[in-house]
């Protein structure tokens, strides 16, 4: 447990650093103030970053950025010294590359190439997430950003387009206006096909320029069609990889459309690059709630005990939203929701979820673990799975349009845009435990849930005494990931009054009220950790294809046998069905009960 704690800061907590004594759990800790005499050429926040990355002691940053350890023993006394020779070990070393780095000739730089950046997803994510990056000081001191698309564009074309999608943090607008000028300054453009090896040629020799002789580090980011992925990576791999540094390649889903397209599309990208230079992005690995949801288990003695099928009777993981594809249909439909949420988003978070305790916080030690979820997991029966397909609906005088209304739908389709599931992991942990999938387009509200609903009390002496059934009631822990995200357990509780009346109530951590600070966008903690070279929240080629050959045959029989979707009116809660399959495994969404 110790070594699971060692980890659990975040970049957030690096805020600086002075002498404390801070009271933690009723004892007193003493907070390791030699971090003030900082080695000179790096501040404070580099410093914790680092150290943070490199460290695997048994300390934990808290949110003032102290160290905090036990004082109160000899042992821990020991400890304490032995942690801080660490750490001014680590600063040293951290200093000493800093003056060999200050020669300049020397120095490092990173390129970050968006490949596709006149399209949506890099207007309104990539760009704005380095730019947030940059705003916090998270990007190195040497770096270049360059637009890639076959659209034709000026270096002032491309600063105009991003500059309409920049934001800056609540907390921190008083030089946003400066900010976004030295931004934009390192963002240039080049026009060029994306399966041309003499255009990534040219876009090289860019680079270069701006490289001005240093060690070059090289990230692409692949916002482009699936369909050209192969091409485009061949291209940057042969023609526009670093000589010098690291090349990094970001792909973004879907990485394959069932297991043969999957690993004839990592066959591909592997004829070009190793395993460790590609990056597969899945967004809502990066969201903080998600990034939570392990400390959250492996930090908290309550609830690692209780994280197995004698104490839980359900997961449930629920996604909806609130609009259709209102003209994104012609690729929706060639994928569905099945492939679009259930197979990587939920998936991924069910894994992570039910994993067991990793070795550690290294991207392999997590993702073996990951793997070994994915891998017992029982095949998907048909019966145990409900799909649906929104249709017209009029509400207040307003009329939605149906899936097939959309001009980027083919006629008479059966692509679902509603899905349910009941999973089954067969281990000794979860053996018996349904893990519920929900997940849809045009529903009545916007979220993304994990709701573990706990087990009955035996006997509970309260049913008798209140004639309220209990066993209705039980315990219920929701992470609720987006929007408004929160953590909250609801506990059975007495009313207050004279009479003997029990009512369910909520323990609510709710982060816009505990926490002052912006929540970072998902794209800027995936490419700061590609950056970094950290790829524990990324997927890896052995847990995509046990992902896809968990999905690949119930995908087939859907299509094959061309299964007629259950029709739901938009904006309402989907189909009957999904009640019907919940109900089956003597379970209750829990996001249609009265008291959410």
């Amino acid at each position: 447990m110790a070594s699971l704690s060692s980890s659990v800061s975040s970049r957030s907590y690096c805020s600086g650093y002075s002498p404390s004594i801070s009271p933690v759990n009723g004892n007193r800790h003493r907070s390791l103030s030699f971090l003030s005499a900082s080695p000179q050429g790096l501040n404070s926040h580099d410093l914790c970053v680092r150290f943070q990355r490199k460290s695997g002691r048994a300390s934990i940053f808290m949110q003032d950025g102290a160290i905090i350890a036990n004082s109160n023993s000899a042992e821990s006394k020991s400890s304490l010294k032995g942690l801080k020779d660490e750490v001014l070990s680590a600063l040293s070393q951290e200093a000493a590359k800093v003056g060999v780095e200050s020669d300049g000739q020397s120095q490092s730089t990173v390129s970050i190439t968006v490949v596709g950046a006149s399209g949506d997803l890099a207007k309104k994510k990539i760009f704005p997430a380095l730019f947030a990056l940059y705003y916090e000081d998270c990007l190195p001191e040497h770096f270049t950003i360059f637009g890639y698309s076959r659209s034709k564009m000026t270096d002032v074309e491309l600063r105009n387009m991003v500059s309409k999608t920049l934001t800056c943090r609540i907390d921190k607008r008083a030089n946003c206006g400066e900010k976004m000028e030295e931004f934009l300054k390192r963002c240039f453009y080049h026009s060029g096909q994306y399966d041309s090896q003499e255009h990534f040629t040219e876009l090289d020799k860019k680079l270069k320029e701006h490289e001005a002789g240093r060690i070059s580090n090289r990230l692409f980011y692949l916002s482009i069609p699936p369909n050209i992925f192969v091409d485009a990576v061949k291209c940057a791999s042969t023609s526009a990889s670093s000589v010098s540094g690291w090349t990094r390649v970001i792909v973004e889903k879907p990485f394959g459309r069932d297991s043969e397209t999957s690993a004839a599309l990592t066959k591909s990208l592997k004829q070009y690059l190793e395993e460790d230079q590609i990056f597969r992005i899945d967004h809502y690995l990066g969201k903080e709630l998600v990034e939570n949801l392990s400390v959250l288990r492996f930090s908290n003695l309550i609830f690692e005990p209780l994280w197995s099928r004698q104490y839980i009777r359900n997961v449930q993981f629920i996604f909806s939203e609130d609009f259709g594809t209102e003209g994104r249909g012609g690729y929706f439909d060639n994928y569905g929701i099945i492939r679009d949420i259930m197979q990587n988003h939920l998936l991924q978070i069910l894994a992570l979820f039910a994993m067991e305790t990793p070795v550690s916080l290294d991207a392999e030690d997590i993702r073996n673990e990951k793997v070994k979820v994915l891998r017992s997991m029982r095949p998907i029966r048909v019966e145990d799975v409900v799909i649906g397909q929104y249709k017209s609906h009029t509400k207040g005088g307003v009329t939605y349009p149906a899936y097939t209304d959309d001009k980027t739908v083919p006629k008479g389709s059966l692509t679902p845009t509603f899905a349910a599931a009941a999973l089954f992991i067969d281990n000794a942990r979860w053996d018996g435990v349904p893990f519920l999938m929900k997940a849809g387009k045009a529903l009545h509200t916007r979220s993304a849930e994990i709701r573990v609903q706990f087990r009955h009390v035996p006997g509970n002496l309260y049913n008798r005494n209140t004639g309220s059934d209990l066993d209705q009631a039980t315990n219920e822990l929701v992470i609720r990931v987006q929007p408004d995200e929160a953590i909250y357990l609801k506990i059975n509780n007495k009313v207050p009054g004279l009479g003997m009346r029990l009512d369910r109530s909520n323990l609510n951590l709710l982060y816009s009220a505990r926490y002052s600070k912006e929540i970072p966008d998902a794209y800027e903690r995936l490419l700061l950790d590609a950056i970094e070279g950290e790829r524990r929240l990324f997927i890896r080629s052995d847990e995509l294809d046990a992902a896809w050959s968990l999905f690949t045959p119930l995908l087939k029989e859907i299509e094959e046998k061309k299964r007629i979707p259950e029709y739901y009116p938009y904006g309402s809660r989907g189909p009957v069905g999904a009640h019907y399959l919940a109900a089956k495994h003597k379970v209750q969404w829990g996001d249609v009960s009265i008291d959410q």
